[in-house]
């Protein structure tokens, strides 16, 4: 760029003095945003609704060869359901709009959602002679991909048609450097002679006429400033909010109240209801039936441990969990009893005297994790997540909490038998810090991006990992 930041920042604000249109993000077209967004929510309804009927139609050709209405009496069914739980997880959002994966990914979490319910109620309770089980499986399997890709698919058409830009935000510039988003609409207030003060009615006239046809209003300035900007943006009737850069040290998320005062909300749950009832949903499936056929392995598996070494089939150990409770976690038992590790001080090696020949076996196949199974089906873990530590683990003589300050944010979701770090080979014992902060930052990663469908394409990937030169 030939400009500065000021000079940038200074044209911008003398075209929307002059009355000309800002310079927006390349490809973005001048449109009136307020108007443009319905329409394209109702557009992706429509899509998802003509997908969704398209699939259980499909279905019910396959199944009899011609049109029978099972595939119409379950979309009927199965729609509702669906566009509630869409709406409430954001699926038809800005953030929908900016993000096709975002939108593809609300659609796929509202459709399993909604599957879920739909299988409690065709089957727990017996509905009638109307619907077809066959029609439903094979209907769901489709609408599924078809809904994604579409949702996927419309939302790059939008961004390319609109540039992107689906809402009007106006960054107010006032005598401190700030990296403008790529649609902001930057003003520097100065060189539009924009002082704060509600004692200046004709001031207060030219903010709104820079600010018509905004929804969100951000003002970047010093903190000897920000009441006057607070006051004078009170009656501008949009969204006006403050840049408060030093928040980011402590982590604050949002502002809320207690009684008559404000607090700084700095934590919260990451998934929503919808989203943790797809989860627990999933884990209860997974583990349920991953326990039935594994019944016979699990029992072979006992009766060798117990016949190697006397001592517990199974070793519980104190663990911390999601909103950092301590739960019991279960495994087979590697070690003998009279070496058996509580605090989990010393991390397994290649050649650990402690390991039994079965156990070190079951190590090196990741089978002595199977009985987690257990503690998915309980609640206390999940089949994806972050892996709880032994609270004594260390690296470089260092606890884990004291090597990274965001370790704990880890367990703001129930911990996993496996998990982004898993699958990334970050596993084994813990030799040097990086050990430990990439397994958080792996962490981290999962839970800021969830969806039900990175959890399955976690498990897929950790079946090529169960057997890793780091598990002894």
């Amino acid at each position: 760029m030939n400009k500065t930041a000021a000079e940038f920042h200074a044209s911008s604000a003398r075209e929307m003095a002059l009355g000309a249109a800002p310079a927006l993000r390349p490809g973005a077209r001048v449109h009136d945003c307020t108007r443009l967004r319905p329409k394209l929510y109702a557009l992706l309804f429509g899509a998802d609704a003509l997908l969704m009927a398209s699939a259980f139609v499909a279905a019910d050709m396959i199944r009899s060869g011609s049109l029978q209405g099972y595939g119409v009496s379950t979309f009927l069914v199965l729609f509702p359901t669906y566009a509630a739980v869409a709406f409430n997880g954001g699926a038809w959002s800005i953030d929908a709009l900016r993000s096709p994966r975002h939108s593809a990914a609300c659609a796929s979490r509202a459709l399993l959602f909604a599957v879920a319910v739909a299988t409690v109620l065709f089957f727990s309770l017996k509905v009638g002679e109307e619907f077809s089980r066959l029609v439903f499986g094979i209907g769901s399997a489709l609408a599924l991909p078809l809904i994604a890709g579409g949702r996927f698919l419309l939302g790059r058409r939008f961004g390319e048609r609109y540039g992107w830009t689906f809402r009007k935000e106006v960054l107010l510039i006032d005598g401190m450097y700030v990296v403008p988003q790529a649609e902001d609409i930057v003003i520097d207030t100065r060189a539009a002679e924009l002082l704060p003060s509600v004692n200046d009615p004709e001031m207060l006239d030219r903010l709104a006429h820079i600010l018509a046809g905004s929804e969100r209003a951000i003002v970047a300035c010093p903190p000897e400033r920000r009441r006057a900007w607070a006051r004078a943006l009170a009656g501008a009737n949009v969204d006006a909010e403050i840049l408060a850069p030093e928040l980011a040290s402590i982590g604050a998320l949002g502002l809320r109240r207690h009684g008559s005062a404000p607090t700084l909300l700095v934590g919260c749950g990451p998934l929503a209801l919808p989203d943790r009832a797809v989860k627990r949903l999933f884990d209860i499936s997974v583990s349920a039936l991953a326990l039935a056929l594994l019944l016979p392995v699990l029992g072979a598996i006992a009766v060798a441990v117990r016949l190697e070494s006397p001592g517990p089939v199974l070793f519980r150990q104190q663990r911390l969990g999601r909103g950092n409770r301590l739960f019991g976690i279960l495994k087979f038992r590697t070690m003998r009893s009279d070496t058996a590790d509580q605090a989990g001080s010393r991390s397994a090696s290649r050649d650990d005297d402690r390991v039994t020949r079965v156990g070190r076996f079951l190590r090196s196949t990741s089978l002595d994790e199977l009985p987690q199974l257990v503690n998915v089906l309980n609640g206390e873990m999940s089949i994806v997540g972050p892996r709880p530590h032994p609270l004594g683990c260390r690296a470089e003589d260092q606890l884990f909490w004291a090597i990274d300050e965001r370790y704990f944010d880890r367990h703001a979701i129930k911990p996993g038998m496996t998990g982004l770090a898993q699958v990334r080979g970050f596993r084994g014992a813990t030799a040097k810090l990086s050990d430990v902060t990439d397994r958080v930052r792996a962490d981290l990663e999962y839970i800021d991006g969830w969806h039900i469908g990175r959890d399955v394409a976690i498990i897929a990937r950790t079946l090529g990992v169960l057997v890793h030169p780091n598990a002894f």
